[in-house]
Formats: C-alpha cells, sequence, structure tokens
C-alpha cells in the first residue's frame, strides 16, 4: 500500500535540522498555515522558526 501525502511529509521535528532551503514548498506551506493558526500561542522558538519558513517562501517566490 503506498503511503499517503501526510505520512510522506516529513514532521517539524525532522525539519528543524534542516536549512529551510531544503524544505519542500509543500512543507513549507503545510507548516506555514500550521503555524499560522498557533501564532497566539507560539513561544519565542516557534516564532523564530515561522519567520524563517515565511521568508524562505518569500524568497523562493522572488525566483519565479
Amino acid at each position: 500500500m503506498k503511503p499517503t501525502a501526510a505520512e510522506e511529509q516529513r514532521n517539524l521535528h525532522e525539519l528543524s535540522s534542516m536549512p529551510t532551503a531544503a524544505w519542500t514548498q509543500e512543507e513549507l506551506t503545510y507548516h506555514h498555515k500550521v503555524m499560522s493558526e498557533l501564532s497566539p500561542w507560539l513561544n519565542a522558538q516557534g516564532t523564530h522558526i515561522h519567520g524563517q519558513i515565511i521568508q524562505e517562501i518569500e524568497s523562493r517566490s522572488d525566483l519565479t
């Protein structure tokens, strides 16, 4: 049985040891959406990671 897209997607714990430039666009989009919804409850580290995700999304959109 083939894994679903959600099962293939790496979780934030796995991704946190990698630069955001190595994340897929789908991973960036997913984690940005989740962190945006949770933003009122993010601690300083979560806010920093969310900022890095936003910067990477913006840098990729500048390339297209």
